[in-house]
């Protein structure tokens, strides 16, 4: 039987209790469905450790930590120096996720914004790629991205990326990278099915953003890796690619953004 192609679901949270009692599984049949590496994210840094934890026990799995923006007013600051000594460790290949969300936590974007700039600057002195989290509040983060990329530049793939064209477009001429979830193969998104297959296909990722968002035909249930497969195909038909061809595509895109875990599975 051939080899399955390979893919990176580039983004999920197996640090979450919905995976507690059958991590090893889980991991297990991602690698069954050809998902042999996975990001998972942390989203408080006071859960860091437990996150480390899971990348150092699967070999698969890698780790991206930060505050996310909806916890951004009720966890302590993030604080630069704990982002840049968090990054010294072999497997830790992103910061965040970080970002802003003015659709459930519009009252506390001065904060959101404050920790946004932190995290911008950790990406910047580390190299490793900013993982943002935008939701209803697209002026906003292309006009925080575009000037701070000015400052001084840094990688960044826009997480799950649900938002507007105008936004996309604004990242994409920064040279930032667009993932796409489950989201895209629900049949009522098809405005932004069209926003992916206007972008460059060297500048998309695929994520579950696992245990949410499951795609079609798991709607509603809880999300896992192996399901990055599912979205991938979606991907592919967009582009008018074959399953292979996008999983190769998208293997090169991730390993260009993420270059520590690309270094990691080449070592």
């Amino acid at each position: 039987m051939p080899e399955l192609p390979q893919i990176t679901d580039s983004h999920c949270h197996l640090d979450f209790p919905d995976f507690a009692d059958e991590l090893p599984q889980v991991v297990a049949r991602a690698l069954d469905a050809g998902v042999s590496r996975m990001v998972t994210i942390c989203t408080k840094l006071v859960a860091e450790p437990e996150v480390r934890a899971i990348a150092e026990q699967f070999d698969p799995v890698f780790y991206a930590a930060g505050t996310h923006p909806m916890s951004a007013a009720s966890q302590p600051m993030a604080d630069l120096e704990e982002l840049l000594s968090i990054a010294s460790h072999p497997k830790m290949v992103g910061i965040g996720e970080t970002g802003l969300d003015y659709h459930y936590t519009a009252e506390s974007k001065d904060v959101q914004k404050q920790s946004l700039e932190i995290h911008i600057e950790a990406a910047r002195q580390t190299g490793l790629p900013l993982i943002i989290h935008a939701r209803d509040a697209d002026d906003d983060m292309a006009a925080i991205l575009t000037r701070e990329h000015a400052a001084g530049p840094f990688g960044c793939v826009m997480h799950c990326f649900s938002s507007s064209a105008a936004l996309a477009e604004a990242a994409l001429e920064l040279g930032f990278y667009l993932s796409m979830s489950g989201i895209a193969t629900f049949k009522k998104s098809g405005d932004l099915r069209a926003i992916f297959a206007s972008a460059p296909v060297d500048r998309i990722l695929v994520e579950t953003d696992a245990p949410y968002l499951a795609p079609q035909p798991h709607r509603g249930r809880r999300n896992e890796p192996a399901y990055t497969a599912l979205t991938a195909e979606v991907a592919a038909e967009i582009y008018g690619l074959s399953y292979a061809d996008f999983a190769t595509q998208c293997w090169a895109n991730f390993d260009r953004l993420f270059t520590k875990a690309a270094a990691w599975r080449t070592a």
